[in-house]
């Protein structure tokens, strides 16, 4: 047995949400499990190195655009980054602002 870290009858549910999706193999949500656990791990390590190469001690929004732009690997992604601001950075924002008023 396969240990994974994202709900395989979940992903099964979504896969057979689409109609064009005729009956899944039982092991094929669990392949896709595994496939988008290893997406995170390869995506969200970029994401850290880049937060260290800067001195950050948080990953953030940009830190995930840099490792995007930064492999052509990551283009189908392009999209979705590319509403990241150059200047938002980790801590920037609401809830930083609540925090001082708060003082």
């Amino acid at each position: 047995e396969i240990k994974t870290k994202f709900p395989v009858a979940r992903i099964k549910r979504i896969m057979q949400a689409d109609e064009e999706v005729g009956k899944v193999a039982q092991v094929t949500p669990v392949a896709v499990s595994k496939a988008l656990e290893l997406f995170m791990i390869a995506l969200v390590s970029g994401a850290a190195e880049k937060a260290r190469e800067k001195g950050s001690k948080k990953v953030s929004a940009q830190h995930l655009k840099q490792v995007v732009e930064g492999d052509e690997q990551w283009d189908f992604l392009g999209e979705i980054v590319g509403r990241v601001g150059e200047g938002q950075d980790a801590g920037a924002g609401n809830g930083g602002e609540r925090k001082r008023k708060g003082k």
